[in-house]
């Protein structure tokens, strides 16, 4: 995790956050400064700062396509898209480089719509209008490819509440500040084994257009009776919680305010060690989130021929707040030697990337469905 290890501490530390004011608006635009280089990763650039490959390595390297991509999305899978961006262009093709700007799920859609890089990323699918509108433009159909699972986890670092268990209804309340005080008996009808703290609840929540709020808003409007704020990528987040931008702010406001609780994917949480509340599922089940309970969840889905799905109703021994990352390319309108570099590049990671999305909490596509995701793959600019 060197890649991920050496950003994810700058960028958490050097996060800002604002406090909302009756809905503040920061989430009215998905790109509103959320495109700054701070964000950016240039792993392929990198890749030879801590270590050289050897004379094997790049002789195989000259069996691969050569070239440049540009990447911009979610940050969701930011851990694991520096990691498979690290290995490919620093072990297995170093006549590679690729930059991901982990700017959220808003911006990579928005900048993929308009061109302006070769791939997007987002946890949630193209909308209609979306489909619509890039057929129009590029005249030929965007592509959508699962590529990685991941759990969005309830985040805090107070002591007092390690083991905390929350349900869809009290995480409803709390970002809807109908519960304010850690000690609420709501709260503590659910935690009888802990001493819950005398103190305010602080909600944080992501700012820019995000994939990760995407999945956790989808899950609250399922599962939830008193959910009120609909789902989407950006919601109006009412006064008395904290914006952060990207998993990165989030994480910081989680850290940096007393009584904070804010939603992250499971990968920031273990890299800075945050705690993560029990989730109760569709079946009544306390489920703490673990990779096992993130993979438990995933089979619960029939994911159809257009990938396009939620991951929703989770029982069993699955955790219930679970989410897809999908990346974007084209059919149609990309150089040979770009399109040669995107096919191989996400055939690799979806190949050959399991070990080390595993290494970071994420769940790789099954065996049963990697054959079409690789299908999908090789549809890039099949349309030239």
């Amino acid at each position: 995790m060197r890649t991920f290890t050496r950003r994810i501490a700058v960028l958490t530390a050097a996060s800002l956050l604002a406090v909302a004011c009756g809905g503040d608006g920061d989430a009215g635009d998905p790109t509103a400064a959320d495109t700054g280089d701070d964000t950016a990763t240039g792993a392929g650039d990198d890749a030879g700062d801590d270590e050289t490959t050897d004379d094997g390595d790049d002789a195989a390297a000259g069996d691969r396509p050569a070239g440049q991509l540009d990447g911009a999305g979610a940050t969701f899978p930011t851990p694991v898209f520096e990691e498979w961006i690290f290995t490919y262009t620093g072990d297995v093709n170093t006549d590679a480089s690729i930059n991901y700007q982990s700017i959220g799920s808003g911006g990579g859609i928005e900048q993929f719509l308009a061109e302006t890089v070769d791939f997007g990323s987002s946890e949630r699918v193209l909308s209609e209008e979306d489909l619509e509108l890039a057929e129009e433009q590029r005249g030929c159909a965007p592509i959508e490819i699962p590529v990685v699972f991941g759990a969005v986890v309830m985040a805090t670092v107070d002591p007092a509440l390690d083991g905390l268990t929350l349900d869809a209804n009290a995480i409803a309340d709390i970002f809807e500040r109908r519960i304010t005080r850690w000690d609420d008996p709501a709260l503590v009808e659910l935690n009888p084994d802990l001493d819950l703290p005398d103190m305010d609840i602080i909600p944080v929540h992501r700012s820019d257009g995000s994939g990760t709020t995407s999945v956790f808003t989808k899950y609250l409007d399922a599962d939830s009776d008193n959910w009120t704020l609909g789902e989407g990528t950006e919601v109006q987040w009412p006064a008395g919680t904290v914006g952060g931008q990207g998993n990165e702010g989030v994480s910081a406001g989680i850290e940096q305010n007393e009584g904070a609780i804010g939603y992250v994917n499971q990968a920031y949480a273990i890299e800075l060690d945050l705690q993560t509340a029990l989730v109760i599922n569709a079946d009544g089940n306390a489920v703490e989130p673990t990779l096992e309970a993130t993979s438990a969840a995933l089979a619960t889905v029939e994911i159809p021929e257009d990938f396009r799905f939620d991951i929703l109703g989770v029982g069993g021994d699955g955790y219930p707040i679970a989410g897809t990352n999908w990346i974007f390319a084209w059919e149609c309108g990309y150089e040979a030697g770009t399109a040669d570099l995107l096919k191989d590049f996400w055939s690799w990671a979806v190949e050959e990337g399991d070990d080390l999305a595993l290494e970071l909490g994420y769940a790789p596509l099954d065996d049963s469905v990697k054959p079409d995701a690789l299908a999908a793959i090789e549809r890039i600019n099949s349309q030239e």
